[in-house]
């Protein structure tokens, strides 16, 4: 009904409903924004872990601060797991967020902000000090109408962000990112760059000296040797990211280098389930670009006698360009296929596992049910091959038609079905 009622409603009386509800949210908890320092993370890949990072840099410099991601909420020293299967809550819900955030003496709030929920105006009237821009590649394209929308839909936020602006300086969108004006400019990469690109910045990190581990990565910053218990290059843009505000805030570099080697993993972001006789890594991965670095990351890293690659379409009735794409991806990196169901929502859940499996030119098995898929994975790995497990990360449940929800988490149903061998 809810659907059928916004298909109807003119777009103009939609963003008037989305605007006076973020006025009302902001004005029922009394502007919170106004007395706390807000940070905000946007981009296609990458957002949750770089809140994570940028948390663990200003907790260990001694601030009070509170988190939002996909993967939990969090008021100083108070952290609960994100369950609204939304990575920003409604406009409400966020000042609220905020107004306890601020009651509970937090210097800081670190938000992930996505392109959906600025686009629903949850953005507005929050103050934001820093917004941080980690990549952008094509997602979301039928809510927003066009790549472009999307990516303009992420601009809002630098619009609306006027003291400090991170940006990831080898992104190929950068130059729209910087046409915003700020008082600071901070850019990151590992990537030697120009002095005409590096010259629109205030300040630009770039990692030098980098050794990729298994387990692990380092870099060098200024003369600082970083090491990071986190894998894969696309990790060391999500450190630089964290550094680069962590200095917009003062923060010295020793600081962020204790920090960030503090983190020993995220929720749900190449989590390592089981690690013998074979690995099991459970992976939120549901864009291509996202999918296809965790399986290069894995192949590059471990070498696997045999890759076998579980994973679906998230997000049933949206972006079912990326389906066949996806199937393209796991073709190319994965030695077993198994196609199973994600979050259908309203939509036959088999018919999106088809629509996956055209792009593996019939390398793949179709297993609808998610434990079953997971188990029969686990059925085929012998020693030395990896399963590599994407789509869910550390969700808590499965979105099916109705609105109902059942609840899930890959990794417990993994290692329960890893018990059972």
């Amino acid at each position: 009904m809810k659907e059928f009622i916004k298909k109807l409603s003119p777009v103009f009386f939609l963003d008037t409903y989305h605007f006076i509800l973020a006025f009302l949210g902001a004005l029922i908890y009394r502007f919170p924004s106004k007395n706390i320092k807000i940070i905000g993370v946007t981009g296609t890949n990458g957002k949750s872990t770089t809140v994570h990072l940028i948390t663990k840099i200003l907790e260990t410099a001694g601030f009070r601060v509170a988190t939002l991601s996909s993967i939990s909420f969090k008021i100083n020293k108070k952290e609960w797991p994100n369950t609204l299967r939304m990575t920003m809550p409604g406009r409400l819900q966020i000042q609220k967020f905020l107004r306890q955030a601020v009651d509970s003496k937090c210097q800081y709030a670190v938000l992930e902000v996505t392109s959906e929920g600025i686009k629903q105006y949850r953005h507005k009237f929050i103050n934001f000090e820093v917004a941080v821009f980690t990549n952008l590649t094509p997602e979301h394209i039928e809510a927003h109408g066009s790549f472009e929308n999307y990516k303009r839909a992420k601009g809002k936020l630098f619009r609306a962000t006027k003291n400090i602006h991170v940006i990831n300086i080898e992104d190929e969108n950068k130059e729209y990112f910087l046409k915003f004006p700020a008082k600071e400019k901070y850019g990151f990469g590992i990537k030697k760059q120009e002095s005409g690109i590096k010259n629109k910045f205030n300040k630009t990190l770039e990692a030098k000296e980098i050794k990729l581990r298994e387990n692990s990565a380092s870099f060098i910053i200024h003369n600082s040797l970083f090491n990071i218990h986190l894998m894969g290059s696309f990790n060391l843009y999500n450190a630089l990211a964290a550094i680069c505000v962590g200095l917009s805030q003062d923060v010295s570099l020793k600081i962020c280098q204790r920090a960030l080697e503090r983190v020993t993993g995220i929720p749900g972001r190449m989590e390592l389930v089981i690690s013998k006789p074979f690995k099991v890594f459970v992976d939120y991965a549901f864009t291509p670009n996202a999918l296809e670095k965790v399986y290069r990351v894995i192949r590059e890293n471990f070498n696997p006698k045999k890759m076998i690659c579980v994973f679906g379409s998230c997000g049933g009735g949206r972006d079912k360009w990326k389906r066949p794409v996806l199937g393209k991806i796991a073709a190319q990196y994965c030695d077993e296929i198994i196609i199973t169901n994600e979050d259908p929502y309203d939509e036959n859940p088999m018919e999106i596992v088809e629509q996956v499996a055209q792009g593996t030119q019939g390398k793949a098995k179709k297993i609808l049910d998610r434990r079953e898929a997971i188990r029969e994975a686990l059925k085929l790995a012998k020693q030395g091959d990896t399963v590599v497990i994407t789509g869910k990360g550390c969700e808590p449940s499965i979105c099916v038609a109705g609105g109902k929800r059942i609840p899930w988490d890959d990794r417990k149903v993994t290692r329960e079905e890893f018990k059972k061998l």
